[in-house]
């Protein structure tokens, strides 16, 4: 038996020394899982302990301070006990270090576009999002068993990899049920925040961990659903500018068809418009007149504000507008 041996038997200290930010969970390194009598173990502030006694959580130390762990009041017994057992005692205590102080401003991001069906304009909507979130150990025995199990350490960033895919599916959920278009999700985050932090409350809460905020940052539409997006707005911004003109959006599809065909000088659409642009635009109003009220469509000013915007977008002539618009004048 050499000194060496007799050395392990004295009382030691047990603390987590140098604890960095990143670690949520840390075994105290010991020969064997052997703990000497009498040891005195520290508990600093922001830590707590969880003895682990032949497999099974005996105890639980959330308050810092100094503990002296004795054969008596804590069911383990050390090797001074077990010199007949080749040195060496069978029963095992593991010490674990876990935080207790809140775990703050871990970021999160969905890896995979989220996937919904926009209730408005009804086209399938991809995109991004990305925030923070903070949350602490409010259970750990709870968080040892379901999350932890028996490794020496845990850290920060397996818990998020852990929760970051709960958010992501709870995410798509909430944007499907919500019903919110593509043009009110960034007015809506700070909502959407909300229900996602209680709904993911419940889910930290299964693995031993309170969440104390979660926020949404911000969110980032795909290429495809992107474009999309554009052309919606260049429709809205056609559909306004011919209300001003006292036109509908049919109206200026019509005019628009119409514009590009006259440019095609070359093709035979091109053609027959420069002959026949008084027919089209007789044709135009004739469809008008057949989904409106009469009344309305008989109004000599409509029509003339018409008349002007056709001969600006250069459909008809100056002598087809001039012979048009003494027609209406007549019936002033």
């Amino acid at each position: 038996m050499n000194l060496s041996f007799f050395k392990n038997q004295l009382a030691s200290v047990i603390e987590w020394t140098n604890s960095q930010l990143y670690e949520l969970l840390y075994k105290f390194p010991s020969v064997n899982d052997e703990i000497k009598n009498a040891s005195k173990l520290i508990i600093g502030p922001g830590q707590g302990v969880i003895l682990v006694y032949e497999g099974l959580i005996t105890d639980v130390l959330a308050d810092e301070g100094i503990y002296t762990l004795e054969t008596d009041n804590h069911p383990f017994v050390t090797t001074l006990l077990k010199l007949r057992t080749a040195f060496e005692s069978e029963h095992k205590l593991k010490i674990y270090f876990f935080r207790t102080a809140d775990i703050t401003n871990q970021n999160w991001g969905t890896a995979n576009a989220i996937k919904y069906v926009d209730p408005v304009y009804k086209f399938p909507v991809e995109l991004g999002a990305n925030g923070n979130f903070s949350y602490r150990i409010t259970s750990p025995k709870l968080f040892f068993a379901e999350t932890a199990g028996l490794s020496d350490l845990y850290t920060t960033i397996q818990a998020k990899a852990l929760m970051q895919s709960r958010i992501t599916q709870i995410l798509a959920t909430q944007l499907a049920t919500a019903q919110f278009s593509y043009q009110q999700i960034d007015a809506q985050l700070e909502l959407l925040s909300d229900r996602l932090k209680e709904a993911l409350s419940a889910e930290f809460n299964l693995v031993g961990l309170l969440l104390n905020d979660f926020r949404i940052n911000g969110t980032i539409f795909d290429k495809g659903t992107q474009e999309r997006i554009n052309s919606i707005a260049d429709v809205v911004a056609e559909t306004e500018a011919a209300k001003t003109g006292s036109l509908d959006f049919v109206d200026m599809e019509k005019l628009k068809a119409l514009r590009d065909a006259a440019k095609n000088q070359g093709g035979i659409s091109g053609a027959a418009l420069q002959l026949g642009a008084g027919l089209a635009l007789s044709k135009i109003f004739n469809d008008q007149q057949e989904v409106q009220q009469g009344t309305k469509m008989d109004d000599p000013i409509l029509q003339l504000h018409k008349l002007k915007q056709l001969l600006d977008e250069k459909i008809i002539t100056q002598e087809e507008f001039d012979a048009k618009k003494k027609d209406w004048l007549d019936k002033l």
